[in-house]
């Protein structure tokens, strides 16, 4: 069996926590931010945890099993 290639997109933007849950980063904080207000673009810019309905095909993705 040839191995199977991680998804390179998924890489750049999804990493594992400690606990094994996968992180991602909020949409909407890299442009047009003049019309934000300081607390919306604040809030953007922590990370977050995939949820459980998408975590299934990320770990797809990222060749995790």
């Amino acid at each position: 069996m040839p191995k199977v290639k991680t998804n390179a997109a998924s890489k750049k933007r999804f990493a594992l926590t400690g606990t094994g849950k996968i992180k991602r980063k909020h949409a909407y904080h890299s442009h047009i931010l003049t019309k934000k207000s300081k607390k919306r673009k604040r809030n953007l810019d922590h990370t977050t945890l995939v949820s459980e309905a998408n975590s299934k095909q990320i770990r797809n993705l990222l060749n995790l099993r």
